[in-house]
């Protein structure tokens, strides 16, 4: 717990200056692009009554020595067998998350063997993995409680219910690619944004949620942006499109109100619409540190997040294996300086459609012509990912229908 500098040997940071140099050096390692790791959540559900309410101790039985500390404190919280960790959202969504890996078949094998690892744990229980991005059939409801995330649930409350759905009812797919060398970081940065309502819109999955129509092609999306754009809105926009991604991050950081207050007792809660730069420049009564900062930008939810590698947030869970169609697109159109150039050409007239992607999807127009082509383009490059045959055609397949799903949209 942190609260002071008598509780933490971290930096104590007296000015905003020291602040951006940890953010510099944190959020942005610039190298060759390498790596690649994904994140998977799903909504779960009873097998033969997916609206029944989720027990914590059931999913606490049927996850064993894979649970959480949030959901079982004594656990020893072992990752699965190919070294993927679990952990339990809010809601009681389970999450995988892979170490990342030189090669995108490598990380595909991997994860995939985890997933029907995990798939075997929760059917013992009689549970199943959700298909959507929000959850079908039932309302919100707290499964984990913690002070973070009674915390975070007084803060949202302040500004209406999304919140509750996002913390309680969605799941996503998170991408995570590296950031790459520091002359390609601008074009790689804006990229990885303008796709983003072209992409939402061509893998949205979250149209019902508590048994109804939303109105959205993807509510979960809608839910996050719902929820405060000082939080969770989008650091990158088309109205600047060559800021510097480590000025406009670290802007980003320092304006964003505190969610969390770390201390010893059960509410976090911190005072209303403090942000961390006021908290630098003494709104509280102790200086924050290096470990505060870092704190505090794990409860920022940007489409995209850096994290020492590029964080991509903005897609929904998808059904059965589907979930490698959305990684292989991004990582095929960031696959190299030329690629990447081109993805953000074809994205930029289309990025900052958020809403629109959200609730339109591919019945937009300028969303499904951006889609249709993005996709074509990361079709292009699929070879140069080096997938086994059965895995790239399995890929191949998935893009094409969603190009055609693109073209229809278009007509």
């Amino acid at each position: 717990m942190v609260t002071s500098p008598e509780l933490d040997r971290s930096i104590v940071l007296g000015e905003v200056s020291g602040a951006a140099g940890h953010l510099a050096r944190i959020c942005f390692k610039t190298g060759p692009p390498t790596l690649t790791g994904v994140e998977l959540e799903w909504t779960v559900h009873d097998a033969a009554d997916p609206a029944r309410p989720l027990d914590r101790a059931r999913l606490r039985a049927a996850l064993g020595p894979h649970s959480p500390p949030t959901l079982d404190d004594t656990s020893p919280a072992r990752p699965l067998r190919h070294g993927s960790t679990v952990t339990v959202e809010p809601g009681g969504q389970v999450e995988v998350s892979t170490a990342p890996r030189t090669s995108v078949a490598a990380l595909v094998s991997a994860t995939q063997a985890d997933i029907d690892e995990l798939d075997a744990l929760l059917g013992r229980a009689g549970l199943v993995l959700g298909r959507s991005g929000i959850d079908p059939w039932r309302n919100p409801r707290p499964v984990v409680d913690t002070p973070r995330y009674r915390a975070m649930r007084c803060v949202f409350d302040r500004r209406g219910p999304a919140g509750q759905t996002m913390m309680y009812s969605t799941a996503g797919l998170q991408v995570c690619l590296d950031v790459g060398e520091p002359a390609g970081l601008p074009d790689r940065w804006a990229a990885v944004h303008a796709m983003g309502p072209p992409l939402v819109a061509a893998f949205a999955t979250a149209d019902r949620h508590a048994g109804r129509p939303t109105g959205w092609a993807s509510a979960r999306m809608a839910a996050w942006l719902d929820i405060d754009p000082a939080r969770t809105g989008p650091v990158w926009s088309a109205h600047q499109p060559d800021r510097d991604p480590v000025a406009a991050w670290t802007e980003y950081v320092l304006a964003a109100p505190l969610l969390c207050l770390r201390h010893a007792g059960p509410d976090w809660t911190p005072p209303p619409g403090v942000t961390f730069a006021d908290w630098i420049a003494g709104a509280l009564p102790f200086p924050p540190t290096t470990d505060d900062l870092d704190y505090h930008v794990s409860t920022l939810f940007p489409p995209v997040r850096p994290r020492g590698y590029l964080e991509v947030r903005y897609l929904d869970a998808q059904p059965g294996r589907d979930w490698t169609i959305p990684l292989a697109v991004l990582t095929a159109l960031l696959h190299d300086d030329r690629t990447v150039r081109a993805a953000r050409e074809i994205a930029t007239p289309v990025a900052d459609r958020w809403h629109r992607a959200a609730r339109h999807a591919l019945a937009d127009p300028p969303l499904a012509t951006a889609a249709a082509a993005l996709l074509d383009l990361a079709r292009r490059n699929l070879p140069a990912l080096d997938l086994p045959a059965q895995t790239h055609d399995e890929i191949d397949r998935g893009i094409r229908r969603r190009i055609a799903a693109a073209e229809r949209g278009n007509r």
